[in-house]
């Protein structure tokens, strides 16, 4: 499940140096670089509140998930969650993925917390 990282595509439409950026979020060039390489990994909500502003641009217009075959997640048959009926009315069912993003972290659901020991966040 690989997270693609398109800071790049949002500075070349603002023009703006990696130099610039940088200094503007309060990051280093290199840890940029990082980012925009997609070695980082986890990103700091502030962090990603800064580029937002700075790029004047929404989280997914940074980061897009694409499943392991490849494929953007508006491609998938499976995507999204089901709707069951009851009684006539319309209850979510939750997409059998989607535990992680509603229960919390994926350590605290796998009972691993070797993601945490892994590296820092940027």
């Amino acid at each position: 499940m690989p997270i693609i990282v398109r800071i790049d595509v949002e500075l070349a439409r603002r023009k703006m140096s990696v130099g610039e950026f940088a200094e503007r979020i309060g990051l280093t060039p290199a840890n940029v670089a990082v980012l925009k390489n997609g070695r980082a990994k986890a990103v700091r909500f502030s962090t990603l509140e800064a580029m937002c502003r700075v790029l004047d641009c929404q989280p997914g217009d940074l980061l897009e998930w694409v499943d392991d075959d490849g494929s953007p997640v508006g491609e998938r048959a499976d995507q999204g969650d089901a709707v069951q009926t009851y009684g006539g009315e319309a209850t979510p069912t939750p997409h059998p993925d989607s535990a992680r993003a509603h229960g919390g972290s994926a350590e605290s659901q796998s009972g691993d917390s070797s993601a945490s020991r892994a590296g820092g966040s940027v």
